[in-house]
Protein backbone atom coordinates (compact mmCIF):
# COMPACT_ATOMS: atom_id res chain seq x y z
CA UNK A 1 0.00 0.00 0.00
CA UNK A 2 2.81 2.00 0.79
CA UNK A 3 4.74 1.73 -2.59
CA UNK A 4 1.49 2.76 -4.19
CA UNK A 5 0.77 6.25 -2.89
CA UNK A 6 4.95 6.96 -3.14
CA UNK A 7 4.31 6.36 -6.92
CA UNK A 8 1.46 7.64 -7.18
CA UNK A 9 2.63 10.92 -5.22
CA UNK A 10 5.38 10.95 -7.65
CA UNK A 11 4.01 10.71 -11.24
CA UNK A 12 1.01 13.02 -9.98
CA UNK A 13 2.91 16.41 -10.91
CA UNK A 14 4.09 15.07 -14.20
CA UNK A 15 0.78 13.90 -15.02
CA UNK A 16 -0.36 17.44 -14.07
CA UNK A 17 2.01 19.24 -15.78
CA UNK A 18 1.30 16.87 -18.93
CA UNK A 19 -2.16 17.73 -18.74
CA UNK A 20 -1.41 21.52 -18.51
CA UNK A 21 -0.78 23.34 -22.18
CA UNK A 22 2.28 24.15 -22.25
CA UNK A 23 2.09 27.01 -25.07
CA UNK A 24 0.05 29.08 -23.76
CA UNK A 25 1.92 31.34 -21.66
CA UNK A 26 0.46 32.22 -18.42
CA UNK A 27 1.13 35.89 -17.28
CA UNK A 28 1.95 36.83 -14.03
CA UNK A 29 0.68 40.73 -14.72
CA UNK A 30 -1.11 42.87 -16.60
CA UNK A 31 1.75 44.75 -18.43
CA UNK A 32 3.18 41.17 -19.11
CA UNK A 33 -0.29 39.99 -20.23
CA UNK A 34 -0.47 42.73 -22.61
CA UNK A 35 3.13 42.15 -24.20
CA UNK A 36 2.25 38.48 -24.90
CA UNK A 37 -0.96 39.46 -26.64
CA UNK A 38 1.34 42.04 -28.84
CA UNK A 39 3.54 39.08 -29.69
CA UNK A 40 0.56 36.67 -30.34
CA UNK A 41 -1.42 39.81 -32.74
CA UNK A 42 2.27 40.33 -34.44
CA UNK A 43 1.05 38.09 -37.62
CA UNK A 44 -2.92 39.12 -36.85
CA UNK A 45 -2.78 42.87 -37.83
CA UNK A 46 -4.23 44.02 -41.37
CA UNK A 47 -3.45 46.86 -43.19
CA UNK A 48 -6.39 48.70 -44.78
CA UNK A 49 -5.82 51.27 -46.98
CA UNK A 50 -8.69 53.84 -47.85
CA UNK A 51 -7.46 56.28 -50.73
CA UNK A 52 -4.74 58.51 -48.79
CA UNK A 53 -5.32 56.76 -45.04
CA UNK A 54 -4.23 54.17 -43.42
CA UNK A 55 -5.81 51.86 -41.00
CA UNK A 56 -4.37 48.76 -38.95
CA UNK A 57 -6.74 45.93 -37.82
CA UNK A 58 -6.15 43.17 -35.34
CA UNK A 59 -8.10 39.87 -36.02
CA UNK A 60 -9.51 37.62 -33.67
CA UNK A 61 -7.44 33.91 -33.98
CA UNK A 62 -10.21 31.49 -35.79
CA UNK A 63 -10.23 29.71 -38.46
CA UNK A 64 -12.41 32.15 -40.05
CA UNK A 65 -9.54 34.99 -40.20
CA UNK A 66 -6.63 32.05 -41.22
CA UNK A 67 -9.23 31.21 -44.40
CA UNK A 68 -9.50 34.82 -44.94
CA UNK A 69 -5.68 36.16 -44.29
CA UNK A 70 -4.59 33.10 -46.98
CA UNK A 71 -6.79 35.11 -49.35
CA UNK A 72 -4.51 38.69 -48.97
CA UNK A 73 -3.49 40.85 -50.45
CA UNK A 74 -6.74 42.25 -51.86
CA UNK A 75 -7.79 45.43 -53.79
CA UNK A 76 -11.51 45.03 -53.66
CA UNK A 77 -15.00 47.94 -54.30
CA UNK A 78 -16.57 47.87 -51.32
CA UNK A 79 -20.16 48.63 -51.72
CA UNK A 80 -22.47 51.15 -49.30
CA UNK A 81 -24.71 49.82 -47.74
CA UNK A 82 -27.28 51.38 -44.94
CA UNK A 83 -25.22 54.37 -44.18
CA UNK A 84 -23.16 51.87 -41.54
CA UNK A 85 -21.37 49.27 -43.22
CA UNK A 86 -19.06 48.86 -46.41
CA UNK A 87 -18.92 45.15 -47.97
CA UNK A 88 -17.49 43.12 -51.04
CA UNK A 89 -18.00 39.14 -51.63
CA UNK A 90 -15.22 36.85 -51.29
CA UNK A 91 -14.48 34.45 -54.12
CA UNK A 92 -15.10 31.37 -51.86
CA UNK A 93 -16.31 30.75 -49.39
CA UNK A 94 -14.76 30.91 -45.36
CA UNK A 95 -15.35 28.33 -42.37
CA UNK A 96 -18.13 30.40 -40.44
CA UNK A 97 -18.62 30.60 -36.21
CA UNK A 98 -21.79 32.99 -36.66
CA UNK A 99 -23.12 34.43 -33.17
CA UNK A 100 -25.90 37.74 -32.80
CA UNK A 101 -23.28 40.25 -31.48
CA UNK A 102 -26.37 42.83 -30.43
CA UNK A 103 -24.09 45.53 -30.74
CA UNK A 104 -22.00 46.45 -33.91
CA UNK A 105 -19.12 48.54 -33.27
CA UNK A 106 -17.55 51.38 -35.47
CA UNK A 107 -14.39 49.41 -36.90
CA UNK A 108 -15.73 45.94 -36.43
CA UNK A 109 -14.87 43.52 -39.48
CA UNK A 110 -17.32 40.97 -39.39
CA UNK A 111 -18.05 37.92 -42.01
CA UNK A 112 -21.74 37.92 -43.28
CA UNK A 113 -23.25 34.43 -44.43
CA UNK A 114 -19.77 32.50 -45.98
CA UNK A 115 -18.22 34.87 -48.19
CA UNK A 116 -19.42 38.59 -47.45
CA UNK A 117 -16.55 40.68 -45.59
CA UNK A 118 -18.18 43.97 -44.05
CA UNK A 119 -16.69 46.79 -42.65
CA UNK A 120 -18.44 48.82 -40.22
CA UNK A 121 -17.67 52.45 -39.80
CA UNK A 122 -20.85 53.38 -37.47
CA UNK A 123 -22.31 51.29 -34.68
CA UNK A 124 -25.59 50.55 -34.13
CA UNK A 125 -27.63 47.43 -32.61
CA UNK A 126 -28.25 44.28 -35.05
CA UNK A 127 -30.34 41.27 -34.60
CA UNK A 128 -28.46 39.82 -37.87
CA UNK A 129 -25.79 36.83 -37.40
CA UNK A 130 -22.11 37.22 -38.29
CA UNK A 131 -19.03 35.51 -37.50
CA UNK A 132 -16.49 37.67 -35.98
CA UNK A 133 -13.07 38.32 -37.67
CA UNK A 134 -11.49 41.61 -35.35
CA UNK A 135 -11.37 45.21 -35.26
CA UNK A 136 -9.77 48.63 -36.69
CA UNK A 137 -7.74 49.45 -34.18
CA UNK A 138 -8.18 53.33 -33.99
CA UNK A 139 -11.32 53.97 -35.82
CA UNK A 140 -11.06 57.59 -35.75
CA UNK A 141 -11.85 59.20 -39.02
CA UNK A 142 -13.09 56.02 -40.83
CA UNK A 143 -15.94 56.91 -41.56
CA UNK A 144 -14.46 59.82 -43.64
CA UNK A 145 -12.53 57.85 -45.48
CA UNK A 146 -14.63 55.29 -46.28
CA UNK A 147 -16.70 58.24 -47.68
CA UNK A 148 -20.63 57.72 -48.51
CA UNK A 149 -20.65 55.64 -52.04
CA UNK A 150 -18.43 52.39 -52.91
CA UNK A 151 -14.93 52.68 -51.95
CA UNK A 152 -12.00 50.71 -53.13
CA UNK A 153 -10.12 49.50 -49.83
CA UNK A 154 -6.91 47.13 -50.37
CA UNK A 155 -6.84 44.61 -47.46
CA UNK A 156 -3.48 43.02 -46.65
CA UNK A 157 -0.97 41.85 -43.99
CA UNK A 158 1.00 44.20 -41.84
Amino acid sequence: MKSTSVVVLFFFPFLMGAACDQYTPMPTNDKQHASIENLNAMNDTLLLKIGDKEFTATLLHNPTTAAFKALLPLTVNMVELNRNEKYFRLSRSLPTNESTPGTINTGDLMLYGSNTFVLFYEGFSTSYRYTKLGRINESTGLAAAVGKGNVTVTISVK
